[in-house]
């Protein structure tokens, strides 16, 4: 269809578990060399809920249902390196063959991946929390005569942005319900003021069910937890400052000195993705 408009979605599954590719690509690396993570402990004064284990990997055989072992950490992560390298030579193979029909020339091409996640931090691994490790994700646009290409922006974008932005620069209209935000502005201006904040949730079944919902500005993570039906009732607040504490290790909500602080995010959490949109 390379003579028509044609749209393609192409999904590759690793690095997801279990961590299997052809070993030239776990040749890659040297395992002596593979650093553990740096924040082995559970963030401080955070709900004990606030990240599991990783349900996810402690079902396969081997892994210990608590604190992952050095060496064995070391293995996961080498081979987390390796399906990560796999699945790059395999989306190297689809923009190759972009190049040999000679149509990257006139493609859009965007890549992201679903979720972060976490290879030990915070004494856990795999996603199912709100931490930085597991809401922020990989996300790359190239689209044809761009003038910034190969640059990058700070600006905070989310995944339901993407389908406003696609279809902007593909000159279809836009449908009047999303929630999203077309960042092609972005792409002239990558340093223009954008969204104050971007918004993730991830739900816990203690306490008859709660749901995290977080917000992350350009200096802070701010989770709520409340009810799950019951939105008014708050049984916990995360705070970490990305300025002194990027990993974050540390919640700083009670801390009275940061009353104001917490006010202030709240107000701002409650107006929610409405209230964070870009200046126009």
């Amino acid at each position: 269809k390379k003579k028509e408009p044609f749209f393609l979605a192409v999904g590759f599954i690793k690095p997801h578990l279990p961590f299997v590719s052809p070993k030239k690509y776990w040749d890659l690396y040297d395992p002596a060399k593979i650093e553990l993570a740096p924040n082995p402990f559970r963030p401080k004064d955070a709900p004990d809920y606030s990240i599991v284990p990783g349900g996810e990997l402690r079902n396969y055989h081997g892994v210990p249902k608590e604190s992952v072992a050095p060496d064995l950490a070391r293995q996961l992560k080498h081979g987390y390196y390796a399906s990560v390298s796999y699945t790059d030579a395999q989306v190297g193979k689809v923009m190759a063959e972009l190049d040999r029909l000679g149509l990257r020339e006139n493609t859009i091409v965007i890549l992201w991946g679903d979720h972060g996640w976490k290879l030990g931090e915070h004494d856990a691994w795999c996603k199912h929390s709100n931490v930085e490790n597991d809401v922020n994700a990989p996300l790359l646009l190239s689209v044809p005569g761009m003038k910034n290409a190969g640059a990058h922006t700070d600006a905070l974008v989310e995944f339901v942005d993407i389908y406003p932005t696609l279809s902007e620069l593909a000159g279809l209209p836009i449908p009047g319900h999303l929630e999203g935000t077309s960042f092609k502005p972005l792409l002239d201006k990558p340093k223009r003021p954008w969204k104050s904040a971007a918004f993730s949730q991830y739900p816990r079944s203690q306490k008859g069910g709660l749901m995290g919902y977080s917000m992350r500005t350009d200096r802070y993570r701010f989770t709520v937890w409340v009810g799950r039906n019951d939105h008014s009732k708050v049984d916990a607040i995360e705070l970490y400052d990305h300025k002194t504490d990027p990993q974050e290790n540390t919640n700083i909500a009670k801390d009275p000195a940061n009353a104001e602080l917490v006010r202030r995010l709240m107000e701002q959490w409650k107006k929610g993705w409405q209230g964070a949109k870009p200046p126009k």
